[in-house]
Parts: C-alpha cells; structure tokens; sequence
C-alpha cells in the first residue's frame, strides 16, 4: 500500500495554482519541485486539507470555489487612505502597484492599489485570489 499525506507531513510536491479559466498563478511543474511542512502555514488550510490522504506518485487535481479557496472578496478590506500616508507621498504609485504598510502588531501588511487621485488611493488588503475560484492541481513525490 502507498504512504499517504498526513495532516502534519512534510511532502514534496508539484503543485499548481491557476483560475478556473486556467490562467496560471503559479506552477513547480517543469522545475523544482517543493517541500512544505503541513500545519506550518506556508500552504492555505484549505489546499493543505486537498492534500490529506494522498497517495505519493499521483496527480490530482481540484477544482475550489472562492469559499473553498482563497474566499471571499471582502468590501471591508477595502480602504481609502489619503495619497500622502503612503510610501513617498504616492509618487510613482499607480493602480495595480503593491504598497507594504505597518500594522499596528508591527507586521507588514501589503495592499494592492484598486485607484488613486489626486488626494487619496483605493487599496485592496484582501488575497489576490479572494473571491475566485481556482484549480488546484498536485503531485506528491514523497513524504519525508
């Protein structure tokens, strides 16, 4: 019988995450593969838990709804923030740039910005994929 992922294994992998339309967010597939430590958070619960029970040498892939996923995009993690408290006072900042703040933990926090005036930009604090759904697809090439 083949060993199967554990909750808290550490796995090495192909893994690739893409939208449902199959545009590519990421991919190991065609190089190194990678090494993930289950439970450790470098791998979103959720995706962690596709994983749980899988025999090492197949591939599979899943197919999550925004819940599922990333979840849902929420307005609240939306804020509009006056142009002058961002990284030099906004200059060469224009829609779709990523700003790292100071939380007030001190932990950095990076927001996507949506639009930007002259006074004030829209930024997004949520996850890129918040809100979409994605493939999932996955190799596992040994449990350590």
């Amino acid at each position: 019988m083949s060993e199967r992922v554990q909750p808290n294994s550490l796995v090495t992998l192909h893994y690739r995450i893409a939208t449902a339309d199959d545009v590519e967010i990421l991919s190991t597939f065609g190089s190194t593969p990678a090494t993930l430590q289950l439970g450790s958070g470098e791998l979103a619960p959720t995706l962690e838990a596709c994983l749980e029970e899988l025999p090492v040498g197949e591939r599979h892939v899943f197919l999550l709804e925004p819940d599922q996923a990333f979840g849902p995009h929420d307005p609240q993690l939306m804020q509009r923030i006056p142009k002058r408290e961002l990284p030099n006072g906004g200059e060469d900042i224009g829609v779709l740039s990523l700003v790292e703040f100071a939380a007030p933990d001190g932990l950095k926090v990076t927001g996507l910005v949506r639009e930007i005036d002259e006074e004030t930009a829209l930024i997004d604090f949520n996850h890129p994929l918040a809100g979409k759904a994605i493939r999932f697809e996955v190799e596992v090439i040994g449990i350590l």
